[in-house]
């Protein structure tokens, strides 16, 4: 524990304190012995074709989906990869699985993550049903309301965001490319809007699809001289004072509904100011935590390159104090996985279930994908490790939640939306478990919402008495409160 003593002192220097307020706030929360007063950090990874339910099942228990040289009647699921057998996983559940996954062997995809399987968590069965969408439920997945293409609610990660993130970003997004509905086999480089996150009704969030120009953003500040910074910013300040007065003039002849566009639009500019001067405050760390510039990687239009560039700079974001939660895109319809051996075959067919020249099956592929991800998510968890943070380490305020935007399946998956998830909040959670939940319409279901309620409940972000809207054919059910399987 520290010293009072310390964090009295410290916190004495006063006029230094704002470039160290990361710092001292973790003094703080140790001197004060309450180590809930350290900061909170979300990372949200939505990946897109489904989450295959199949592959998160630990090994060794009865709930283990089984190989059978006929699909049990009525009990259809999937055609397995080889020996023409198939998959048989009971979909009439009406009883809870919960268990600890110490004793058990964790499946194939999880496997880069052993070292930390007693802060997963792995829910099954979840449910949201009632989003719409084509391949996706776009801004659905984050928000649990139908709006695939338009948000009409706010999304978890940026509720979460708006509470915790002290730095100049309440949330970073990155993505490969915008709609994800799209065949590009190309990824995009510039800000897009794939969808997902929004801050309220009609507020969507872009998204950078540039790592380099990602990189000069929330690093770039780091490279300036101070005199180069203080004419960055009274060159910023000189724009904004001119565009305030012009801003008054034009105002004056718009309707008052086009008033209120307008002055979303100017509260635009306002917030970049907002944002390069609070850099500034934390210039020191930005400095400290920037990644190197890999130029080859993050000039490259290889898909894979891009991923492993989004998570390096996301992870490097969160250590800098740049924002507080991350939400990464890595994959749209149109990737294409060649470092795993796909060659120019997009997700979207091996979703349709294609097979390459080779026999590799499209369950094959999808497994590849999944434990590449889970691959550079080890590869964040591990840097997060290695940053002291009050009594602990950053990864120990962290969680990291991983999902698709469509459920567990490339079509149809929405009834059974598998999620992962590594880290806790305030250790309110209980990890190293894996749930699965009654069925779809079965006494005791939940859905994907109680989730979302149960990681705002623990990180004291409000939201009412419902998160997003309630699935109407199952209105008989309690959809309302946290899922509280989760919880310690």
């Amino acid at each position: 524990m520290i010293d009072r003593r310390l964090w009295l002192k410290t916190t004495s220097l006063g006029a230094g304190s704002a470039l160290f307020a990361p710092f001292l706030r973790s003094l703080e929360a140790h001197a004060a012995g309450n180590p809930q007063l350290l900061p909170k950090r979300f990372v949200f990874i939505v990946k897109a074709s489904g989450l295959d339910k199949f592959n998160l099942v630990p090994k060794g228990i009865k709930e283990q989906p089984r190989l059978t040289d006929v699909p049990p009647s009525g009990r259809y699921e999937s055609k397995y990869e080889k020996g023409k057998k198939y998959r048989y996983y009971p979909k009439s559940r009406d009883k809870l699985v919960q268990f600890d996954l110490d004793g058990h062997e964790l499946p194939d995809v999880l496997k880069p993550l052993k070292e930390y399987r007693d802060q997963l968590t792995i829910v099954q069965g979840l449910s949201a049903k009632h989003l719409k969408g084509n391949h996706t439920a776009g801004y659905g997945a984050l928000s649990c309301a139908n709006s695939e293409l338009s948000p009409i609610a706010p999304t978890v990660d940026a509720l979460l965001g708006l509470k915790h993130s002290t730095g100049p970003y309440p949330m970073f997004g990155m993505a490969t490319n915008g709609t994800l509905r799209g065949q590009a086999s190309k990824p995009d480089d510039s800000y897009v809007y794939p969808n997902l996150s929004a801050y309220k009704a009609g507020q969507g969030i872009a998204y950078q699809a540039s790592p380099t120009k990602a990189f000069n953003e929330l690093f770039g500040t780091a490279i300036l001289s101070p005199a180069e910074l203080k004419t960055k910013n009274l060159l910023q300040e000189n724009l904004m004072d001119f565009l305030k007065d012009d801003a008054k003039r034009i105002r004056k002849q718009l309707s008052q509904d086009d008033k209120a566009r307008f002055d979303a639009y100017v509260d635009t500019f306002e917030s970049l100011q907002v944002r390069e001067k609070r850099k500034a405050t934390i210039k020191h760390k930005i400095k400290k935590y920037k990644p190197d510039y890999k130029k080859n990687k993050y000039t490259s239009m290889q898909h894979m390159d891009r991923m492993e560039s989004q998570f390096e700079l996301g992870t490097a974001a969160l250590i800098a104090g740049l924002t507080n939660v991350i939400t990464l895109r890595p994959d749209t319809l149109g990737t294409q996985y060649q470092g795993l051996g796909f060659g120019n075959l997009g997700l979207h067919q091996i979703g349709h279930g294609a097979t390459l020249p080779d026999g590799t099956t499209a369950r094959e592929m999808r497994r590849k994908v999944d434990a590449y991800h889970f691959g550079l998510i080890a590869k964040m968890v591990q840097r997060l490790k290695r940053i002291p943070e009050g009594d602990g380490t950053m990864l120990d305020n962290t969680l990291i939640v991983y999902l698709s935007c469509t459920g567990g399946e490339h079509h149809g998956g929405r009834d059974d939306w598998p999620v992962v998830m590594l880290g806790n909040v305030d250790d309110k959670m209980k990890t190293g478990q894996y749930v699965q939940l009654p069925s779809y319409g079965k006494k005791n279901h939940r859905t994907l919402a109680n989730l979302y309620m149960a990681i705002m409940d623990a990180a004291k972000v409000s939201y009412g008495k419902h998160f997003g809207q309630i699935d109407p054919q199952i209105r008989d059910l309690d959809q309302s409160g946290p899922l509280e399987e989760i919880f310690g």
